[in-house]
């Protein structure tokens, strides 16, 4: 079996510590010089000083460390972040020392001065000691690579020293290690432990913004969304989760004048509903992962099964079967079409579908489907009907569904109040589809992800009709523009092409309408059991 990255940075870490010491070999200051700045004693932004990564190689060789700190201080970050590994990150112990040593002479100043994190793969209890020397405000420490009792003694190494554990947790395993330590450092256990979830995993580098939200209720209430931030539009997303804090490096360290940006962007945010939607997909999709439908399907496999909406209910029959087959989103078409539907069905629609289906459960997430307004024009009567119905709780979420982009960030901030008359909740709860046809049709794409979409389903484009067309996205276009984020896929899927669509490009979700009709509107079951048989095969 070959060694995958994280395995490859802990063993040349051991090998060197082996030869160079625990300071590889950098002269390291007798006492500490300067106070304590508690690690997000205040919700912001962490940013770091990074000089490359094994996914980026070379990122910004040449920075200033003490410089770019400063630059990050003025933008009002809460702290920063400073790789001190050496074969990977081209860190060093110096760029810890003076970036520390800076924020002291800040102080003194009266300018704002952040908290320092030293940010490594640290293994031993010693280190903690000599990031406190070097003047570090925090330590992270890594639960992946961290046993129970090593993982406690670090924490504990830090409790004495007063400078708090940041534990980064990813794997299931992770989050019993939290548990452990948490119970471990008892009731001073919130001043000293801030969690973290990196939506990178450090095995194979690959990011996912939907890793932070599935298991955002999993962590105490100081928690920080690491990773993947590359845009203020990311960092208003980690903020709609719920997080405290967010850990941003690469995309600030190429563009320091970014950092303004993610700042504002990250304090002016809110949770909201928008940040819930998300939440409870995430947890909708991690659950169904390895959920007894699937059993022969091994914990930490791919899942292979997407999961599937169903567009384009008319009828109540055609709804409470697609939830018995096991759909996991159920899309009303609020848009003038043949599949036109009406707020009086959708409200009597949800109500009993959440009534005969209260207690069902996979993994203790809700199975009874998630239900979605679709909408091409936020400003007709229907639109407007779906946007009311989402901001009440009827429908979970809306499907934006080819709104011009910066319509659908506005439908999405935290600081829409009123877009319905007679309501004042914050935003909506909401996702994006994009019509594809063309490669230049993935610019739009492109400007909804760089504002923070974590995913956008893409649905064949054909003039004039706004979806359900029975026309699938050419495969060309598809592996040439798709990106590396999971597929979410409409247009033209049916129970004949499915399984060919599944296993090539391996979508998270499908969205089914058309393929399984007899006319609009009108859903034949058995192609609705056929397409589901074929899935679960």
């Amino acid at each position: 079996m070959s060694e995958d990255i994280l395995s490859k940075i802990v063993r040349m870490r051991r090998e060197d510590i082996e030869r160079l010491g625990l300071n590889f070999g950098i002269e390291i200051p007798e006492k500490r010089r300067r106070g304590h700045i508690e690690f997000l004693g205040t919700p912001g932004a962490i940013l770091e000083v990074k000089r490359a990564s094994p996914s980026k190689g070379d990122i910004a060789p040449d920075l200033d460390p003490v410089g770019l700190a400063s630059t990050y201080a003025d933008a009002h970050a809460q702290a920063v972040s400073v790789l001190t590994e050496g074969n990977f990150f081209k860190g060093t112990l110096r760029d810890l020392i003076a970036v520390a040593d800076s924020m002291e002479e800040r102080a003194k100043k009266g300018l704002h001065a952040c908290a320092v994190l030293r940010k490594d793969f640290l293994l031993y209890e010693d280190e903690i000691d000599i990031a406190y020397r070097c003047g570090a405000d925090a330590v992270l420490l890594i639960a992946r690579i961290l046993d129970d009792g090593q993982l406690i003694k670090m924490a504990k190494r830090a409790q004495g020293l007063g400078i708090q554990a940041f534990v980064e947790v990813r794997e299931k395993d992770d989050f019993r290690k939290l548990d452990v330590v948490l119970e471990a450092l008892g009731a001073d256990a919130a001043k000293t432990i801030v969690a973290g979830v990196n939506s990178r995993d450090l095995a194979t580098f690959h990011t996912d913004p939907l890793v932070p939200a599935a298991v955002r209720g999993k962590l105490p209430a100081k928690a920080v969304f690491e990773s993947g931030i590359l845009s203020a539009g990311d960092a208003a997303y980690a903020r709609n989760l719920g997080f405290t804090g967010i850990l941003v490096g690469e995309a600030v360290a190429k563009n320091p004048p970014l950092a303004k940006e993610v700042v504002a962007a990250f304090e002016s945010g809110c949770e909201n509903a928008r940040g819930k939607f998300w939440k409870k997909f995430a947890e909708r999709r991690d659950a169904k992962r390895f959920s007894a439908k699937f059993p022969e399907l091994a914990e930490g496999s791919v899942r292979l099964h997407p999961l599937v909406k169903i567009c384009g209910i008319t009828r109540e029959e055609d709804g409470m079967l697609a939830a018995e087959l096991g759909a996991d989103m159920l899309g009303f078409v609020f848009s003038a079409t043949k599949r036109l539907t009406t707020e009086e069905f959708v409200r009597g629609f949800a109500a009993k579908i959440r009534l005969c289906h209260p207690e069902r459960s996979v993994n203790g997430v809700e199975e009874s489907p998630l239900l979605v307004g679709v909408i091409t024009d936020p400003e007709s009567p229907e639109g407007q009907t779906a946007i009311r119905l989402a901001q009440e709780g009827v429908l979970d979420a809306v499907q934006l569904h080819g709104i011009e982009p910066t319509k659908c960030l506005e439908l999405a901030d935290d600081n829409v109040t009123e877009l319905v008359e007679g309501t004042n909740k914050i935003g909506i709860p909401c996702y994006c589809a994009a019509r594809v046809g063309a490669p230049e049709d993935f610019d739009y794409v492109a400007t909804l992800r760089s504002h923070g979409e974590p995913r956008i389903l893409l649905d064949a484009k054909v003039e004039g009709i706004p979806g359900g067309t029975g026309k699938t996205i050419p495969e060309s276009l598809l592996l040439e523009k798709a990106g590396d984020l999971p597929l979410w896929l409409a247009g033209g899927i049916n129970p004949e092409n499915v399984g060919e669509i599944v296993a090539k490009f391996r979508p998270e979700l499908i969205d089914v309408s058309s393929g399984v009709e007899d006319a609009p509107g009108i859903k034949n079951p058995e192609k609705m059991r056929k397409l589901f048989e074929i899935l679960q095969k």
